[in-house]
């Protein structure tokens, strides 16, 4: 991925495993949700020269969760709330919220689905894009991989938690994107600071996906985006000081900049 490429510090050219990175004072490891690549950029980008090296590994939220708990990683990234189970030995601290939106292919007439046609679509109800006026054509569905915090938020607000038949489930958001912009009965779900003119954005019951409609909470398929940190180890001095930073009203505008909406301090 060219951003983790851009901004993995190889540290001091030595091979250094995961693990011993972690302990390394020098470097704050992060791991986890592909959906907060451009956040991540962002943060990572405007903290720099502050003799601290940040990491970015983008594998998804449920592997930087388990990155945390077991000692690879310094804070994780989540793309959903935690779980009740992972609660019990791990802090969440919500950084943004980000929209969920429905992409098609370009050439997809529709421009709007309500939370049943979503909900009859993607658990295989409708298999034909004319049963919702669309064309003659199959649907095609594309999903994430389990583990996924964007397939969570979206399986969660649409009620279609572990009923849906996706066609192919893919592990990044990113391609998802490609792979609905290459096919004109594909439908898939991405994260809304991702999407490109590639793929075509459907409004969800009538309202438009932007920041201003995911922070007065009239667009309901959104999500967090999350900081996790192990409650059983203090983080470390530089992690910490990543963190007040990306929570900072410094930060702010950055968070924006990122298609994003900043999380109010607690």
């Amino acid at each position: 991925m060219k951003l983790k490429k851009t901004i993995m510090s190889v540290i001091c050219g030595c091979a250094m495993g995961l693990t011993s990175l972690a302990a390394n004072a020098e470097a704050v490891i992060t791991d986890g949700s592909t959906s907060m690549e451009k956040l991540m950029g962002v943060l990572i980008e405007s903290f720099e020269g502050r003799d601290i090296d940040v990491t970015y590994n983008p594998t998804g939220s449920g592997s930087g969760i388990t990155a945390v708990l077991e000692g690879r990683a310094d804070i994780g990234l989540s793309s959903r709330a935690l779980k009740a189970a992972e609660a019990l030995q791990l802090n969440g601290t919500d950084v943004a919220y980000d929209g969920i939106v429905l992409v098609v292919n370009t050439a997809n007439p529709l421009v709007d689905m309500t939370t049943e046609q979503v909900k009859d679509v993607f658990t295989g109800k409708v298999k034909n894009w004319k049963e919702i006026g669309g064309t003659d054509s199959p649907v095609v569905l594309i999903g994430r991989e389990a583990g996924s915090g964007t397939r969570d938020g979206f399986e969660s607000v649409t009620g279609t938690k572990n009923n849906c038949k996706y066609r192919q489930e893919l592990t990044s958001t990113g391609d998802v994107i490609t792979t609905v912009s290459q096919n004109e009965n594909a439908i898939g779900y991405a994260s809304l600071s991702a999407v490109n003119k590639n793929v075509k954005v459907l409004t969800f019951n009538g309202v438009v996906a932007s920041k201003e409609s995911v922070l007065d909470k009239s667009y309901k398929l959104q999500r967090p985006f999350v900081f996790v940190t192990s409650k059983t180890k203090a983080l470390s001095k530089d992690a910490q000081t990543f963190v007040d930073y990306a929570m900072s009203d410094e930060a702010k505008p950055l968070i924006i900049k990122a298609g994003v909406v900043p999380a109010a301090k607690k």
